[in-house]
C-alpha cells in the first residue's frame, strides 16, 4: 500500500506534456524552479519521509522495497530531470551530458536536505522555503553553466 502511495506521487514528476519550448535561460529558470518546488515538496512530505525511513530501516529484511522506492520513486524524478537537460542542450542553453546536469541541479537543491529529514534533524520547508531553495539553486546552476557562445540570448 505504501509503495502504491509512493508510484502514485512519483506519476507527478513526469514531465508535462505542455513543457514549454525551452528557447532561452528564463524559460529554462522558470522550469527549473518549477520542478524543483515540485520534487521538493512532494518528497519532503511526511508519508514519504516514513515510507524512506521503513524502507532503511528494514533493508536487510526486505531489500526489494529499497530497491521499489529507487526505482518507482527516486528514478521517476531523475528521469524527468534528465529530459529536461536533455531538451536544453538540444536547444543550445546548456552544454554536457543531460545525466551529470541533472545530477549536478539535484545536489544543489537538496543539498543535505534529505538525509537532515530522514534522521529527523530538521524540519519540512514551508511553501516559502521550498520555492526560495529551488530558485537558488536553479541559479547557482545556471551560474555554473553559463550560456554557451552559440545559444540565443535570453
Amino acid at each position: 500500500m505504501l509503495i502504491s502511495c509512493i508510484s502514485e506521487r512519483a506519476k507527478r514528476f513526469d514531465v508535462p506534456a505542455d513543457l514549454p519550448v525551452l528557447r532561452d535561460r528564463e524559460t529554462l529558470a522558470q522550469v527549473l524552479a518549477s520542478f524543483g518546488t515540485k520534487v521538493v515538496r512532494e518528497a519532503s512530505d511526511p508519508t514519504v519521509i516514513a515510507v524512506f525511513r521503513l524502507a532503511i530501516s528494514e533493508v536487510t529484511h526486505a531489500p526489494e522495497v529499497a530497491r521499489s522506492l529507487d526505482s518507482i520513486a527516486r528514478e521517476t524524478s531523475r528521469a524527468a530531470l534528465r529530459k529536461i537537460m536533455a531538451r536544453a542542450q538540444a536547444s543550445g542553453l546548456l552544454t554536457g551530458r543531460p545525466a551529470e546536469l541533472a545530477k549536478q541541479f539535484a545536489g544543489l537543491l537538496w543539498g543535505d536536505l534529505m538525509v537532515s529529514l530522514l534522521l529527523g534533524v530538521a524540519e519540512r520547508p514551508n511553501p516559502r522555503e521550498i520555492a526560495g531553495r529551488a530558485r537558488d539553486a536553479t541559479a547557482a546552476f545556471l551560474q555554473l553553466h553559463p550560456r554557451p557562445n552559440d545559444a540565443p540570448a535570453a
